[in-house]
C-alpha cells in the first residue's frame, strides 16, 4: 500500500491538489458538513423508528423526507473523500483509522440501502409490525452508532500513530 500511496502522490491530480494549498482545507470543510448531514438524517430516521420523534408522520414519510439528504450527502462524501485521498495519499491510505472508517462506511451504507429497499417494498408491514420489534429498534441505534464511529475514526486519521503497530502511517 505504501508503494501505491507513493505512486499516487506523484500523479498529476495529486500534485495539482498539493500546489493549491487551499484545496484540502476547503474539501475537508465540505466533507465535514456532509457527514453532519448524514448523521442528522440517520438520526431523524432512527428517532422515528424508535418512536421518539415524528410520530405524526409514517416511517415512509419520514424516510422520504430525509433519504434524499442522506443519499446526496453520501455522494458528496465519496467525491470529497476521493479528492482528499488524492491530495494526501500516504496520510489516508496508510492509516488504520482510514481503513476502519471505510469498513464502517460500507456497513452503514449497506444497512441504509437494505432498510430503504425493504421499506419501499413493504411499507405497511413496517408501519404495522416491524417498527415495533426490539431488534429493529436495536438496529436503528446500532446504525446511528456506526455513523458516530465513522466521525470519530475520520478525526483519528490525523492521530493514527496512536494505533501503534496496527497503523502503517509514519510515526509523528
Amino acid at each position: 500500500m505504501s508503494q501505491f500511496a507513493a505512486w499516487l502522490s506523484l500523479t498529476r491530480w495529486s500534485l495539482a491538489i498539493k500546489v493549491h494549498e487551499w484545496v484540502i482545507p476547503a474539501v475537508q470543510s465540505v466533507h465535514i458538513v456532509a457527514i453532519g448531514v448524514v448523521l442528522a438524517s440517520a438520526f431523524m430516521i432512527d428517532l422515528r423508528i424508535l418512536g421518539w420523534a415524528g410520530r405524526d408522520q409514517t416511517l415512509s414519510e419520514t424516510t422520504a423526507r430525509f433519504s434524499p439528504w442522506l443519499t446526496g450527502a453520501l455522494v458528496i462524501l465519496l467525491v470529497t473523500g476521493v479528492i482528499m485521498v488524492l491530495g494526501e495519499p500516504a496520510r489516508e491510505l496508510l492509516a488504520f483509522s482510514f481503513w476502519s472508517k471505510m469498513c464502517l462506511v460500507a456497513v452503514g451504507t449497506l444497512a441504509t440501502l437494505v432498510f430503504q429497499v425493504s421499506l419501499r417494498r413493504h411499507p405497511t408491514q413496517w408501519e404495522t409490525s416491524l417498527i415495533h420489534h426490539r431488534g429493529i429498534k436495536s438496529l436503528a441505534i446500532l446504525t446511528f452508532l456506526i455513523w458516530v464511529c465513522v466521525v470519530v475514526l475520520g478525526r483519528l486519521i490525523a492521530y493514527d500513530h496512536l494505533w501503534g503497530s496496527w497503523s502503517m502511517s509514519p510515526k509523528a
